[in-house]
Parts: structure tokens; sequence; C-alpha cells
């Protein structure tokens, strides 16, 4: 085999030669430092897509259309021709004299000078019949001896970007693995039977026998694959089982309930009575709170199962044994609906509550600030403000994280770290974080192997169900028509468009200014065709005084209609509301159109939710909306939400921004995390370097997030 065509890789101009000469950096060199593959072991862990059989050499005569396969002969004939558009056609002829056309529509002219007349080339690609019989389109192709022996193991096609020829990756991931350190860590006996060494599955899955059965290697069920996926599954579990246990080691405030106390006035005062779910979660967080082990406990529960009245009963629990708590919510919005119901339930028992948030300034700021420090307010609710670096309390005992997925790792682990910067280094905060997306069991014993989950699987007794009905957009005079009655009834109604949220300060984009045009076209086109009716705008962009005035006026009647964006996703609770219009919700992830659709079936009147659709629907934009339209339990919607996006953008890659299992998948891999899981304490406890290894390994920096 005389030469490879890799038009990327050509000679790069030397540098200046002061300080020091060094030579430049190669296009596919940059590429690989940009894919994160600096390493032998980031190289030999580098797996391929799929595969191409150039084992075998296939005559013209017998290629079958749509079969990719490998051919060889000679180029009788290279031409560019510029219609129908500008292209490079070669024509090749096989020992048996049968001609292919090879059809490159983006060339170079390095392809020119490769595949001229008399060249021996081999091909490989999807035949396809064309106008002058078959062809192919853009093959892969290298000009070979007449002797040149054939693949001897299937070619693996890895993913890369346009910079990073794979020629020059299938050699770097060669030169990889055969540097990369990938000696067994793990003791033969935690190993599942019947699976090969690391480097000799890692050998297989990057060079396949001629022979392999393609199935089972792309489906991920060769046991090459299944022993990648166990390590990988297996430090996970050892990670988080690590975080448990050393945080089994550190002391927190021991906050016990007491009979008479805070917790009892507050349950006496409130208008309802606990559902037996309600009662059960209590009790699990208060005999977190009683140990003096800091809590690290999830709250789950659909949406309007009531977890703010369960988290004001915790706060209760910390406020009455002398510390302090801190409520953290993602957007003002919802902070300022929290802040509301506990002010409205705990000041009339004397408890001060601090209002904090990134619009908050100047005195009633400073305050605020001055309430925390020195123990006068009992309880901080705000958004990320709250772990401002000005911010520092006196006692710290408990911090709560509402719609905990839409925060980011380092600002959960400032929440945690306030305890320490008042100079108590000894004690952690208790944590108990919220979320109303309930996560898949199987999700949760992987990605919250190191948590407790509390589940509110009960709604209390009043709530209507929800009728979801899908429309397109075709019927929006309908939609309108309904909004029409629906105020004439003395009811309220939301219809939410789509925009990309911003954080404060952010600049927003072309599609952005877009959709809040679209949302601002859609109050004004609902205010013209809804005479006397007050219409409402509410979208992130707005000042906070105004944002908050529009709410007021929505709560208290006064709008009969709000337009709003995402905004009201959460936390926004209008009893009275009965009709939620969504528009493009093909747009939306099913996780937030179950939240959206929360927002109405709050009170006593039947309720229903629009989904609006414009063109043709993906095939996962029906799934989305066939599942809203099935059920309204949050649980299966969940369920159903895995199913659709994978655990990786389910989860959120745990908010990090990066995967946290690449290559197992929690749904499909239910048997190996049983036995990772089953391993994981054997390892710790009698091979604990091993499992520090098998970490490092496989986690590295990553590790620290699974302890947020």
């Amino acid at each position: 085999m005389r030469k490879t065509h890799n038009p990327a890789m050509s000679e790069a101009d030397p540098l200046p030669a002061p300080p020091r000469p060094t030579a430049p950096q190669s296009a596919p060199a940059r590429a690989l430092e940009r894919l994160g593959l600096t390493t032998p072991e980031a190289l030999a862990l580098h797996l391929p897509l799929r595969y191409e059989d150039e084992t075998r050499l296939t005559p013209v005569a017998r290629a079958r259309p749509g079969v990719a396969v490998v051919v060889e002969g000679q180029i009788e004939d290279a031409r560019v021709e510029s219609r129908p558009r500008r292209q490079f056609l070669v024509t090749l002829r096989d020992a048996a004299g049968d001609r292919l056309i090879l059809r490159f529509v983006h060339f170079y002219p390095s392809h020119q000078k490769t595949l001229a007349p008399g060249q021996r080339v081999r091909a490989h690609g999807e035949v396809r019949p064309g106008f002058f019989g078959h062809e192919m389109i853009h093959p892969t192709f290298k000009v070979v001896d007449a002797d040149a022996p054939l693949a001897d193991s299937l070619t693996p096609v890895y993913p890369s970007s346009a910079q990073l020829p794979q020629a020059y990756l299938r050699k770097a991931v060669a030169s990889g693995l055969q540097r990369a350190d990938l000696a067994e860590i793990l003791p033969p006996n935690t190993v599942p039977a019947g699976l090969p060494p690391l480097r000799q599955a890692l050998a297989f899955l990057h060079h396949p026998p001629a022979d392999a059965r393609l199935a089972p290697l792309e489906d991920r069920s060769h046991p090459a694959w299944q022993r990648l996926k166990f390590e990988e599954l297996l430090a996970q579990q050892l990670s988080q089982m690590q975080a448990r246990r050393a945080r089994a080691q550190l002391a927190a405030p021991e906050l016990p309930s007491r009979e008479g106390a805070l917790r009892e006035q507050l349950l006496a005062a409130l208008p309802f009575a606990l559902t037996d779910a309600q009662q059960r979660v209590c009790a699990e967080i208060a005999a977190d709170l009683a140990t003096g082990r800091p809590m690290h406990r999830l709250l789950q529960g659909d949406v309007g199962a009531g977890k703010t009245v369960v988290a004001a009963l915790s706060a209760a629990v910390a406020m009455d044994a002398g510390w302090q708590c801190a409520l953290m919510a993602p957007t003002e919005i919802l902070a300022e609906q929290h802040f509301a119901k506990l002010v409205q339930w705990l000041e009339p028992l004397g408890v001060k509550v601090a209002w904090l948030t990134g619009s908050r300034k100047g005195k009633a700021r400073k305050q605020a600030l001055d309430a925390l420090a020195s123990g006068g307010a009992a309880l901080a609710v705000g958004t990320h403000a709250v772990i401002q670096d000005d911010v520092q309390f006196a006692r710290l005992g408990l911090a709560i994280v509402d719609e905990q997925h839409r925060f980011g790792v380092e600002q959960r682990l400032r929440l945690r770290r306030k305890l320490q910067a008042e100079g108590r280094a000894t004690l952690e905060p208790h944590l108990l974080m919220m979320s109303a997306t309930p996560i898949p069991r199987t999700l949760a014993m992987t990605y919250y192997a190191d948590l407790e989950v509390s589940t509110l699987d009960q709604l209390p007794p009043g709530r209507t169900p929800i009728v979801t009905k899908v429309f397109a957009d075709t019927r929006r005079t309908e939609v309108i028509e309904r909004i029409r009655d629906e105020v004439a009834r003395g009811r309220q109604v939301y219809w939410v468009c789509p925009l990309i949220e911003e954080s404060d300060g952010e600049d927003l984009s072309g599609k952005s200014m877009a959709e809040l045009r679209n949302v601002t076209e859609t109050h004004a086109l609902l205010s013209e065709a809804l005479p006397g009716v007050q219409v409402g705008l509410l979208h992130g962009r707005l000042p906070p005084v105004e944002k908050a005035t529009v709410m007021a006026g929505f709560s208290a009647g006064v709008l009969g209609v709000l337009v709003a964006t995402t905004v009201i996703e959460v936390g926004v609770d209008v009893p009275n509301a009965s009709l939620m219009v969504i528009e493009h919700a093909d747009r939306f992830g099913l996780a937030q159109l179950h939240q959206l659709r929360g927002r109405v079936g709050r009170g006593s009147v039947a309720s229903v939710c629009v989904l609006l659709y414009s063109g043709p629907l993906s095939e996962t934009g029906k799934q989305r909306l066939r599942a809203m339209v099935e059920t309204t339990d949050g649980f299966e919607i969940a369920r159903r939400d895995l199913e659709i996006r994978g655990p990786g953008d389910f989860m959120g890659a745990r908010q990090s921004g990066d995967a946290l299992l690449r290559f197992a998948d929690v749904t499909q891999d239910a048997a190996l995390l049983a036995q990772a899981r089953h391993v994981a304490p054997l390892l710790l406890d009698r091979h604990p370097q091993a499992a520090a290894a098998q970490v490092a390994r496989w986690l590295g920096q990553r590790a620290e997030f699974l302890k947020a």
C-alpha cells in the first residue's frame, strides 16, 4: 500500500525561531486537543461510533445497492463537470472490466491529483444506482499496489470533527491504546464472570476481527462493552459511597424536634391538614435533623404535592433549635412565592424572614444582611443572591434548595460552605434539595446514590384533574373563543410562549429577540381580540418591580389573561386560573410542559391545558405531546421523558455540563448497576487503594460533581 489520501495532513509553515524554535501545532492536533484527547488513556477510551468492513473485496458486478462494500480497480477517467453543479466524477474499472462512478460534490485539488487516470485505487462506500450505472458518492479511498493486503479487522469510525480526518484519528487512537496504562485495578473476584480484562476489551472494541458480529457491538451488549460499562458504573458508585461515608464522619448541628414548639405551632396554624405523604416525609426529615450527621436528602414530588409546607416545617425544626435556615430558589418569581407563603405562615409566630434577591439593593439589602449576620432573622429566602460572599449567617443549620436541578454544582457547594465560613469548620449544614421533576428509581440509584430520597406521591385533596388537548395552531381562533368564554365565567387564563431564559446582564441572541417579539406580538393580538379583558405581559426582561406588579394583578384577579414566557414555570399559584395555552408546545421538553400544565388545576374548577403546535411534528415532538395527553402523573411523565431523552439529558449531567456516564445506560444496564452497587462497598472495605484508583481512572475531577 503506497499512500493514503488525507488532505488535512499537510506541512505547516515553521514559526519564527526566538525565543525557542517550536513547530506549530497542526489542525488535526488542535482538533484532538479540543476533543479532550490529550492523554493515551483518553485516546484509548475514545470508542468507535460504528465499523466499516474493509476485510474483503467485492467485484463491481456483485455490489448491491444500499450496501457498503470495498471495490478495487484502475482509474479509467477523471473529470470535473459544472452542471447541474460543480462535481468531480471518477470512473473506476475493476479486474473483470466492470465500471463504477465515484462522485465527489465536495472535492479538493488533492483529490484530482490522487485519483488521476492510471492509478490503482481501493474505495469504500455505499453503492447506489445512478444515471450512468452504479456509483459511490463521497467514498473513502486510497491508492494501493496490486498486491496490497486487505485489513484483517473491522475498520473503526470514530466521533470526530471536520479538522480531524479518520486516518489521523485512527493512528492517534492506536498509539494511545498501546501507551495507555490499562493495568487491571480490580481484584479478580470483583469483576462479573465472563467479562474480559480491560485492555483486551478495549483492543477488541477498537479492532474487532473480521468475523465479529456487528449487532452486539452496535447495541453494546458484547462482553467487551459490558466490561467498560461495569468499570464506569462501579467508579460512579464508589465515588458516591465515598461521599456518603465521608459525610457520615462529619458533624452537623443536632436539631431535635420538641413538642409544643414552633413546628407544632405552625401545624396548628395551617388552614389545611397534611396528607399522609407529607406527614411521612416530614418524619423522615426530622429524624435526619436530629442525628448530628449532615442530612443530604432529596425531596421529590409532583407539581402541587405540597413541598413548600414540608420545607417550612423542616425550617421550623432548625429555627426552634436556635439555628438559622436558608431557602434558595432559581428564579425571583419562585423565590417570591416561597417568601409570601413563609411570611404568611411564620411571621405571626414571631419568626423574622429576610428577603434576598439580585434586585434588592441599598438600605433594604443591608438591613437583611445585618439581620442574618446578627441572628435577628432566622430564615433567609431568595435566589442565588443568598450565597454571595457578603451574605453571612450567625448560625446556619439547614440549607434548602428548591428546583435543585436548575442550580449548578458550584452554587450548591457554596451554600454548604456557608457554615464553615462562620468559623465552625467542624460543622456542616443539613441540606434538603427539592425537585418537582420526579426521578425514576433507576436514575435515583445511580445519580443520587449518596442521597436519601423522600417522595411525595400523594396530591392534596381538592385538586381537580386537568384535561390536555393538542391543537394545530391553525385552530388558534377557536382557542381564543374558549378564552373569551372562560374569562366571561370569571376565570383566568395563561398563554405561554417559548423564550430562552437569559441570566441577568446577558445579551439576547437574534433567536431570543425573535422569540421576545413573539411574546409581545401575542400579547398585542390577544389584547385586540379580547376587548374589555385585561391582558398582562410577563417575561424575564421586565424590571423586577414591573414583574411583581403584573403577577400581583393576575393573582388578585385584575388581569383575566397572562401572556408569559416560562418564567411562570414553577411556583406560581393562582387557584382561579383554569386554562393554560402553550404555544409551540413541541419546542418544550416533557418535564417543562408538565410543570407549565401544573399552573392550572390548583382550585376546584375543572381545568384544561391546550398544546398548540406548528408545522409537521418530529417523532420526538409527537412522543412528548402524546405523553401529555395520556397522563397527568408526574412519575409516569418522568419515566417517558427518560425513554425519550436518555439519562444524560434527563439529569442534565447532574448540572455539571459533563456527562457523568459515557458508556453505561442506567435504563438498559440495570443488571450491571446492581452488580456495581454490590461490589462497591466490598471494594471500599477490603481494597481501599483499588477503589481510589478506580475512581481516579474513570471520573477524575468529575467525582466532585457527584458530591453536590
